[in-house]
């Protein structure tokens, strides 16, 4: 029986994933401020590093899965939070719970990044290479400075998704396979905040994908529990969208 533990399991995409991953036979630890087997804010060193004690002592010192859902928007009280939730809250966490990744059986990393994250790709804003060399305060102050909150957001999704790529390539040779899915915009109380928003509200509501449509938490969780599943086992480093068509009307030449 597998064992994967889930950020921002409580809601949105994160509970979805859950749903799906125990359907599936997983035991999993759920990693929530609310609402979940380990009750921790990964805005902070310490709490990360508080979730990830609680996780290898449920897991009895062996995961076989890691999903990072945890994450916020353009609502969030400050840019800086983003960053620090949004990169570090992964980054970090994936580095303390790798000795137990290492134990499990065919373990696998999925991280929920998003199409928003190409916005950087062509113009990478200078708080990425903060966040690339690990320097949160550097990084969170620059964030704060700027004050555009959904900067901060499309960065971050950049930076984590550069870090995993990276990251991917020296974790092969471990066993670990580590894989991105980036939706695009998905029916979660995040994107619903984000919607009724007065500054970017009318933005948010007017970015419709060719689909048609939002995406369900469900649907995103499909792709997650593929990648967690032994029919994955060749996928690695890859980045997978899942937005109804959003990164290709974005940059189609460019992929």
């Amino acid at each position: 029986m597998s064992v994967t533990a889930v950020t921002g399991s409580a809601s949105g995409i994160g509970a979805a994933v859950c749903q799906q991953l125990r359907a599936a036979g997983h035991t999993v630890i759920g990693i929530d401020r609310h609402q979940a087997e380990v009750i921790a804010d990964l805005s902070s060193s310490e709490g990360r590093a508080n979730a990830a004690e609680q996780v290898i002592a449920l897991a009895q010192g062996k995961l076989d899965g890691l999903v990072c859902c945890a994450g916020l928007g353009v609502t969030a009280p400050s840019s800086s939070l983003v960053v620090s939730v949004n990169y570090f809250g992964s980054t970090e966490l994936i580095e303390l719970l790798s000795p137990a990744l290492k134990k499990g059986t065919k373990p696998a990393i999925t991280i929920i990044g998003s199409v928003a994250a190409s916005q950087q790709a062509a113009d990478p804003h200078p708080m990425i290479d903060l966040m690339l060399s690990n320097d949160e305060q550097a990084a969170r102050a620059l964030a704060d400075e700027l004050g555009q909150p959904h900067i901060a957001y499309a960065a971050s999704k950049y930076a984590l998704t550069v870090h995993c790529r990276r990251l991917a390539v020296k974790t092969g040779s471990t066993g670990i396979r580590l894989n991105i899915v980036a939706p695009g915009a998905v029916e979660t109380p995040l994107h619903e905040a984000s919607k009724n928003d007065p500054r970017f509200g009318e933005a948010v509501r007017n970015f419709i994908a060719p689909i048609g449509r939002n995406g369900q938490p469900s649907e995103i969780a499909d792709a997650v529990s593929f990648l967690q599943s032994p029919q994955a086992a060749f996928v690695h480093g890859s980045i997978i969208y899942v937005d109804g068509g959003m990164d290709a009307m974005m940059r189609n030449g460019s992929f």
